[in-house]
């Protein structure tokens, strides 16, 4: 990609090597490779990933000339980490199985009958992404009505949607493609990228709003090449590296700072169409894990069982965990 490209004509005694995952099995090979770093940078994801791995002492503090350009919500306490771009998340659906007048419009909309078995979901607990839509529609009910039980009812009705739980992104695209499912949820930029391949998938903003990710970036705990590590941070949240990624990657920059004469038409299209929602990512980062975990044992695959005919669970039928302020 051009974005590496450039780096390495800039840097010609540098060899960028990628290792693409999801967010959580980023933070989960960070963490087992602890005692022996195999990593230098950690490049994407929820900045509540990048929070959890600041408290374990898994990354080391460096502050880039850009930081000055972020607001101070985009950049983690110590130097830690830094927002690099703003990912939006949309509701995505086939558009030769479905037109535009047809698609949900919002979350809810994704529960109505017509969908029922033609949903995709990207597994969530490998998925930043994911973690970042349950973790909104959790705190909602967590804001609204004080603990987690009306989210977690509102995933089981999902679930009971959801045709499959796919393992990877490219999978989640091919099944999409070829009408296994209609409907999914994901996150804008990967969307327009396979848009350019041809896919024929197309996307909403949810009318009530939608969690904007703080796509972040972090020098890694002992990296083995800290100085080049260093060197591409400071490339990746430059102007002329956030411009090439918006016109190349359809990546939504975090600088505020960029003339917006230089951005391409879809960066202020979206910042115009989208909702953002009011969302409590401390919260998210503290609590994330035990809604996952609660998640994972008590609801994937109840949806079309007895317990979702049952409504969500009571206080003597082990209640999902409370929110907290």
């Amino acid at each position: 990609m051009r974005v590496e490209r450039t780096f390495e004509a800039r840097h010609p005694g540098i060899d960028l090597r990628w290792l693409d995952m999801g967010s959580q099995e980023v933070l989960d090979r960070v963490r087992s490779e602890r005692a022996n770093p195999q990593a230098d940078v950690w490049f994407g994801g929820p900045h509540t990933l990048f929070e959890r791995a600041a408290r374990e002492g898994l990354l080391t503090a460096y502050r880039p000339s850009w930081a000055e350009k972020l607001d101070s919500t985009a950049q983690g306490a110590g130097d830690l980490h830094f927002a690099v771009y703003l990912t939006p998340a949309v509701i995505v659906y086939n558009a030769q199985a479905l037109t535009r007048a047809e698609a949900p419009r919002d979350w809810d909309h994704v529960l109505d009958p017509r969908f029922t078995g033609r949903v995709l979901i990207r597994d969530p607990l490998a998925s930043g992404t994911m973690r970042a839509i349950f973790g909104m529609i959790l705190e909602r009910s967590v804001r609204e009505t004080g603990d987690t039980a009306r989210g977690m009812a509102w995933l089981r009705r999902l679930d009971a949607q959801t045709r499959e739980y796919v393992l990877n992104p490219a999978l989640l695209y091919e099944k999409l493609s070829r009408q296994e499912g209609w409907v999914t949820l994901w996150d804008l930029p990967d969307i327009q990228v396979v848009q350019r391949q041809g896919r024929p998938l197309e996307y909403v903003f949810p009318e009530s709003g939608t969690p904007v990710i703080v796509d972040a970036i972090a020098l890694v705990g002992g990296a083995p090449h800290a100085e080049a590590a260093r060197a591409f941070i400071e490339w990746v949240g430059s102007a002329e590296a956030q411009l090439l990624s918006a016109r190349e990657a359809f990546r939504l920059p975090a600088r505020a700072d960029l003339p917006p004469d230089s951005l391409p038409d879809w960066v202020r299209e979206v910042r115009a169409e989208m909702i953002p929602e009011p969302m409590d990512w401390t919260m998210l980062a503290e609590r994330g894990d035990e809604w996952m975990r609660w998640w994972d044992r008590r609801v994937r695959g109840t949806g079309r069982g007895d317990e979702a005919r049952a409504g969500p669970p009571t206080a003597s039928a082990a209640p999902p965990p409370r929110g907290s302020r």
